[in-house]
């Protein structure tokens, strides 16, 4: 097809939305014929070819089998954070705490330590377990401020421990991080991370 006019950008515009919607919803095996015939059918005010009952079963058990899936998935990376953890712990230099969190001391700070009331300066890099980055103020060349308490517990932990002009690398189970959440499409539920945090003031 050639893109010749407003009207066949804009109406694969809309094709590239809902199936960006469909990939994120997790469902799989759809029939890109029958998924046509829907939306034609719409368009041209016709009458739904299959019975609503019909078609709300059906949008049923896709629905339950994409959230299976999905609730397997999640399991896999849960145990993979486990497995990964249980393996850093035997490293030279890694650290544990009671409530799970690893951490390395790559830089130890003299300055003060933060409490859960005051706010920091950081420079940091979050990264997967796999290695992936998918946060970094040093890439984007600007420190972060926030308050101790407003990050996730893995966060507010380290950084109560943590004296200014450290540069630790934390290992946080997902319990500690975004839990069953995750955090958009970057991290998965149930994500094991690994961040470089360097505190470089109490603001």
């Amino acid at each position: 097809m050639i893109f010749d006019t407003v009207e066949k950008k804009a109406s694969y515009g809309i094709g590239l939305q809902i199936g960006q919607q469909l990939r994120e919803s997790g469902l799989k095996d759809l029939d890109l014929n029958a998924l046509k015939q829907g939306l034609e059918d719409v368009i041209s005010d016709k009458a739904p070819a299959i019975s609503l009952d019909v078609l709300h079963d059906s949008l049923r058990q896709i629905h339950e089998r994409a959230q299976q899936e999905k609730e397997q998935e999640a399991l896999k990376v849960a145990q993979v954070g486990i497995d990964f953890l249980k393996q850093n712990l035997h490293k030279d230099g890694i650290k544990s705490t009671e409530s799970g969190l690893q951490y390395s001391v790559l830089k130890q700070g003299e300055g003060a330590i933060p409490t859960e009331t005051d706010r920091v300066r950081v420079h940091y890099t979050g990264r997967l377990i796999d290695g992936t980055v998918f946060d970094s103020s040093e890439e984007r060349g600007q420190p972060a401020e926030f308050p101790v308490n407003g990050v996730i517990k893995g966060w507010v932990e380290a950084l109560q421990l943590m004296p200014v002009g450290s540069k630790w690398q934390l290992y946080i189970p997902q319990e500690l991080a975004y839990g069953s959440q995750g955090a958009g499409a970057a991290i998965a539920p149930y994500s094991t991370l690994i961040f470089d945090v360097e505190l470089l003031a109490i603001v």
